[in-house]
């Protein structure tokens, strides 16, 4: 495990960064790769061994590149998980020098296990799906605009987003099925993963790239990552409902979706045990969630033994 003075935080933001080992030194650099590689340098000479820094829309790839090739290992965290922390340390100032601080403190409490090469091989992917997520949501948008009707030059105007939507995501189509196929076990688990009626070649990109920890974790643990645990809400003598929270919301909401048509339309093992749910008098989420649970059960045991789905076959009378 890295000692407190082996790991340095970074706060990340679009012109510079602020960076911080504890009890040792900190200090500002600008956001460009020159400064960044005089940063990871100085770093390097400093004995650096883990830089630690939240997710910020896509900022923080330059440096954490530049720090791998440089050999310093990298974690990038969930903002929340970061905020959370300040607040239970007593700290609710929000300003970049403490953050760098903060963060250095966030890596040194909660060591985690150097990510294996193959889940950073996974970061292109993730990017062109991430693309992908967004230009769709950027044209469901548009869709529903014109529910309200144009006419005219608006229309005209609509009509070449629209297509413009629809070769965009078409290339990030292509780009992604490319990216999948370049790598022999990403290319075996997409495989895996399509064998499962219902679940197509989008739904086993954004697990891919967004749970790289599929088969290598308990199901309990995996449900935790993607936010579909059930925590209880109980105290003293109230009962609350149980309720799902955090989790990885991108890849949940890609799941919900596929598993929105497997659970009702496409696959029978999930059919089943949705419509039992239903027939308990189980809410039409609250079912679902369970179907993702049960879902990502499978889909964990699968990658974990490399076997196609291969549902239960009916008792023979």
């Amino acid at each position: 495990m890295p000692q407190v003075d082996e790991i340095v935080g970074i706060d990340v933001s679009k012109r510079k960064l602020d960076w911080c080992i504890r009890d040792v030194a900190a200090g500002t650099t600008a956001h460009t790769p020159n400064d960044c590689n005089d940063l990871a340098a100085s770093l390097v000479e400093r004995g650096i061994k883990v830089a630690i820094m939240e997710a910020s829309g896509g900022y923080e790839q330059t440096i954490a590149l530049i720090l791998r090739e440089a050999g310093i290992a990298v974690r990038i965290i969930d903002p929340k998980r970061i905020r959370s922390f300040a607040e239970a340390g007593g700290s609710y100032a929000k300003t970049d020098k403490i953050d760098a601080k903060m963060i250095a403190w966030f890596g040194a409490t909660f060591p985690e296990k150097e990510r294996e090469p193959d889940d950073i091989d996974r970061e292109p992917l993730a990017a062109l799906v991430g693309m992908r997520e967004d230009l769709v949501s950027m044209r469901s948008e548009w869709l529903n605009r014109a529910e309200h009707g144009l006419s005219g030059l608006a229309q005209k105007v609509h009509n070449g987003l629209i297509k413009n939507f629809n070769q965009a995501v078409a290339k990030l189509d292509a780009a992604i099925a490319k990216a999948i196929e370049a790598q022999p076990g990403l290319a075996q688990d997409a495989e895996l993963i399509t064998s499962v009626p219902g679940l197509g070649l989008q739904t086993a990109a954004a697990t891919l790239a967004w749970l790289p920890e599929l088969g290598r974790i308990e199901h309990e643990q995996i449900s935790a990552l993607v936010g579909v645990a059930p925590y209880d809400d109980s105290s003293g003598e109230r009962d609350g409902a149980r309720h799902i929270a955090g989790g990885r919301h991108r890849l949940r909401r890609a799941l919900y979706m596929a598993t929105l048509g497997a659970a009702t339309q496409h696959n029978p093992v999930l059919k089943a045990f949705y419509n039992r749910l239903r027939a308990k008098g189980k809410s039409a989420k609250v079912a679902l969630v369970a179907c993702m649970r049960k879902l990502l059960g499978i889909l964990n045991a699968m990658l974990a033994h490399k076997q196609a789905w291969a549902p239960p076959q009916p008792a023979v009378a």
